[in-house]
C-alpha cells in the first residue's frame, strides 16, 4: 500500500476522517460547525503547501481510508534546534473498518519522510492511548514538558 499527498479535493474525506478521530477521543455530544471551517482550512492550506497531509485511499471503494495531516512550525532556533523548525502531527485517522492493515503507519511513514526532506529535526504530537503504540514504533517518546493552554 502507498500513502500518496492529499490534494485540496480531498478536504470532505479529511474532515470526514478528522470527526472520526475525535469522536473516539470525545465521547458525547458535539455539533458540527467545525466542519466547514475546517474544510476550508484543509483547501487553502494544502494548495499553498502549508500543511501536509498523507492519505491511503480505500480498498476498491470511494474516499479515503486513513490520513495523517502536519505543518511545520518555525520558531527561534536553540541549542537542541538551531534553525528552530519544528514539525506537528495531528489528524492521524483510520476508518474503523480498515484498521490493523498498516495505513497508518504508512501516513505516518510518509509524513515524516516529508519533514525530514524539508530539514525539519524535531516533530511533536499528542497521542491516544491507542496510537501510542504506533507513534513509539516510529521512535517518538513521551517528553517532561507539560503541556498548558489558555482558551479565550
Amino acid at each position: 500500500m502507498i500513502a500518496r499527498l492529499a490534494v485540496p479535493d480531498d478536504a470532505d474525506e479529511l474532515v470526514r476522517l478528522r470527526a472520526v478521530m475525535l469522536r473516539s477521543l470525545h465521547a458525547g455530544s458535539w455539533t458540527d460547525d467545525w466542519r466547514k471551517h475546517a474544510r476550508a482550512t484543509l483547501i487553502d492550506r494544502l494548495a499553498a503547501g502549508t500543511m501536509a497531509a498523507f492519505v491511503v485511499d480505500r480498498p476498491e471503494a470511494t474516499g479515503l481510508a486513513s490520513c495523517a495531516l502536519g505543518v511545520i512550525e518555525e520558531r527561534l532556533g536553540g541549542p537542541g534546534n538551531p534553525f528552530g523548525r519544528s514539525g506537528y502531527v495531528f489528524s492521524v485517522a483510520t476508518d474503523e473498518d480498515m484498521r490493523r492493515r498498516g495505513f497508518s503507519r504508512a501516513c505516518m511513514t510518509a509524513l515524516l519522510d516529508w519533514f525530514r526532506d524539508r530539514g525539519v529535526t524535531k516533530v511533536d504530537l499528542r497521542a491516544s492511548p491507542s496510537g501510542e503504540p504506533l507513534y513509539r514504533s516510529l521512535g517518538f517518546e513521551r517528553t517532561p514538558d507539560p503541556a498548558m493552554r489558555l482558551r479565550f
